[in-house]
């Protein structure tokens, strides 16, 4: 079956019923997704599947087939060039472990591509991924950084 993942088509000799998180790691060596429970609860494994954060270790490779994915791979603004919530998620030291960062950050990228200036009610409703090492003040305080660098970004960018 054919995928397109982070704006590449890729061909893989799969079951449909494969979890797409395996295809990943497994069969194209994209292991910066992760697996944490294997029950689609604590959102290490989320990717983006047609614009959406999308728990990916019980969904079904075929489900995947048509839509775009993209991984934490795919979310640097170019070659070596973080995404606005990669930078603030360094800047306001989010990660401790480190192990649910990739889903997390795929999350918040989904929120702030829906809603640019999230109050803290949608972050917390948006922002269900576990973070075993309990950073969530620090997740708030990076999308929030994330959102102003965002703004900057695009107020910059429409005065071209």
């Amino acid at each position: 079956m054919e995928l397109n993942i982070n704006g590449k088509n890729v061909t893989v000799e799969v079951e449909d019923t494969m979890p797409l998180l395996w295809v990943l790691r497994d069969e194209l060596n994209m292991t910066g997704t992760k697996y944490g429970c294997g029950v689609s609860a604590c959102g290490a494994c989320s990717v983006m599947l047609d614009g959406v954060a999308t728990r990916t270790c019980i969904l079904p490779v075929a489900a995947a087939v048509g839509k775009p994915i993209k991984t934490i791979e795919g979310i640097a603004d170019g070659e070596n060039q973080l995404s606005a919530v990669q930078r603030a998620w360094i800047e306001h030291q989010v990660p401790q472990c480190g192990y649910c960062q990739s889903g997390m950050i795929m999350a918040a990228e989904a929120l702030l591509d829906n809603n640019p200036d999230p109050s803290d009610e949608d972050i917390d409703k948006a922002m269900t991924n576990i973070c075993r090492c309990g950073t969530y003040q620090r997740v708030r305080s990076a999308i929030k950084g994330a959102a102003k660098m965002r703004a900057g970004e695009n107020s910059l960018l429409s005065s071209l």
